[in-house]
């Protein structure tokens, strides 16, 4: 079976629509796509799906099939299965994830660590401050910034990240990736899908509705390590957003505000139900530093990185320099003074989203240390690098 045959069965499984848990039980117990679909209705049946799921399956949708395959046929277009090992391993994990991503950019930059940042869509002029200068933060610190392009704290977040030259952000849609919403953010998109990745449920060409806003929120939540809210009324997308990340087991912080102004009132309830309390970037990133080493050895075993059965590392007493080019040019750059990513972006000609990635697999081996969003060559290190 092809590659692309078995993406065409994905798609189908996908035009499906409905509950996503009984497609996943279909790819589960059959592997792959292309059996999934060919096992007919008594196993869709079985697996769970419902007669609208069963008849769609049966019957697809061939325009909205051949508008995702066009989709999917350009440059840096990408569809991840449930089924895949590039699948991220942090939305696995939520009550709901969904059965497949179509990416628009850097795939890659899903495994990345990450934070949600979200508030209002119409924030006061200070609330729209701190999403900037909060997202500038964790962004200048190698933490790849998520959003859902929403006007307000959304955008002010994304383009906070932007601002960088080694910025990394994320955009989550309730529309099909090769949308906007709202349309005036067009650009947005663009830069964001260049620079990071723009990621959604939908197939190319569905439109927003109400209703795919609550399931955006929990992609954004899923993809996180932790969900920051900046400003946020006491009924707001942002809240479910927060609660759909407490569900998942993931940290929330709420930036504090006045009493006097309504758009704190939902970030003080989430401080009295026990979100964080943050007035800095730097009180985050201490807080996700647990779940961050959890994503570290999830991506280190993802390229082939060994540990003993206890999970300890061997310890090794000398430096030997990494065989992989790109490694050992990363280990050039670095220098025994903390070095700070965009430095390092300058000095590989290597991206954001490459470095971190990398950089994760070297701290995770003990040849790097990283602190305040800099990073510097460890004296002795644990493990051979050998495979990297």
């Amino acid at each position: 079976m092809t590659d692309g045959q078995q993406t065409a069965a994905l798609l189908k499984l996908v035009l499906a629509g409905g509950p996503a848990a009984p497609r996943r039980q279909l790819l589960d117990g059959l592997g792959s796509p292309a059996k999934a679909v060919a096992a007919g209705s008594r196993a869709w049946r079985a697996a769970g799906l419902n007669d609208a799921q069963i008849q769609v399956l049966g019957h697809p949708d061939e325009e909205a099939l051949q508008r995702s395959l066009q989709w999917l046929a350009l440059p840096r277009h990408h569809l991840l299965g449930w089924h895949e090992p590039d699948y991220p391993p942090l939305l696995r994990r939520i009550p709901s994830p969904p059965l497949a991503l179509f990416v628009d950019g850097d795939p890659g930059l899903l495994w990345h660590p990450g934070i949600a940042v979200v508030g209002s869509r119409s924030p006061t002029a200070g609330g729209r401050d701190n999403a900037h200068a909060f997202a500038r933060a964790l962004a200048a610190a190698g933490i790849a910034v998520i959003s859902g392009m929403a006007a307000g704290v959304d955008a002010a977040a994304h383009e906070a990240a932007l601002s960088l030259p080694a910025g990394s952000t994320i955009a989550v849609l309730g529309c099909g990736p090769d949308l906007a919403y709202p349309s005036s953010h067009r650009g947005l998109r663009d830069r964001i899908a260049e620079r990071g990745a723009v990621v959604s449920e939908h197939p190319p060409g569905t439109g927003a509705l109400p209703t795919h806003f609550p399931s955006r929120n929990r992609i954004v939540a899923g993809l996180a390590l932790g969900t920051l809210v900046v400003e946020a009324a006491e009924r707001s997308g942002a809240l479910i957003t927060a609660r759909q990340a407490a569900e998942s087991g993931r940290d929330v912080f709420a930036v504090p505000g006045s009493i006097h102004n309504p758009l704190a009132r939902g970030c003080h309830r989430l401080i009295r139900e026990g979100a964080g309390l943050v007035e800095s970037a730097q009180e985050v990133l201490a807080a996700v530093g647990p779940m961050a080493a959890e994503l570290a050895r999830a991506l280190h075993h993802r390229l082939g990185g060994d540990e003993t059965e206890s999970g300890a590392v061997p310890e090794r007493e000398e430096i030997t320099e990494p065989e992989d080019p790109d490694y050992k040019k990363l280990w050039e750059a670095l220098g025994h003074d903390p070095t700070p990513m965009d430095l390092l972006v300058d000095r590989t000609g290597l991206t954001a989203a490459e470095l971190s990635s990398m950089l994760l697999v070297m701290e995770l081996d003990g040849r790097v240390s990283v602190e305040h969003g800099r990073y510097t060559r460890k004296t002795r290190f644990l493990s051979s690098t050998a495979s990297l």
